[in-house]
């Protein structure tokens, strides 16, 4: 078994859809990226990209490669997912934080949860999504970004690990 961590940050900006976990969440702003800057397929990709030692996503989807750009961050975490499955990995469960003061997130981690146990091919009960505030403090306490931090356990899917 391995363990992986990972995180992402992104700015709050204007004429952007906010996108989460694979959803489209309704709030004024979104997240700035090249991709849609899904910051919780993200970190969640990363998370399984490191607990596999296969670096981290900017190296396979370097944010100045034109193809990625305007990416489905959904279709991201799959690829990986497929990737960490060629190397003889599989999830096992996940462990997810949404750091945001707005919008509040207590009525959308249901669903974010259900997508990205789907997106991770896991019962719902092997994924947990929790929210919380900056308190007003740094960047995402004024609501000028949002961040995740995501934790993964894998297990082996080859008899010889």
């Amino acid at each position: 078994m391995r363990v992986g961590i990972g995180h992402d940050t992104h700015r709050l900006v204007e004429d952007r859809p906010l996108i989460l976990g694979g959803l489209r969440i309704e709030h004024p702003r979104g997240l700035a990226g090249h991709s849609d800057a899904d910051v919780v397929c993200h970190a969640v990709a990363d998370a399984l990209l490191g607990a596999a030692a296969l670096g981290d996503i900017g190296e396979h989807y370097p944010d100045d490669d034109p193809q990625w750009r305007d990416l489905d961050s959904a279709r991201l975490l799959a690829e990986v997912v497929d990737r960490v499955g060629r190397e003889g990995w599989r999830p096992v469960n996940c462990d997810v934080i949404v750091h945001a003061q707005a919008p509040k997130l207590g009525p959308h981690k249901a669903t974010i949860r259900a997508n990205l146990a789907r997106l991770l091919g896991l019962p719902e009960t092997a994924v947990n999504v929790k929210a919380k505030t900056g308190e007003h403090v740094g960047p995402v306490g004024r609501a000028e970004a949002i961040a995740c931090h995501a934790v993964v356990l894998l297990e082996s899917c080859t008899p010889e690990r």
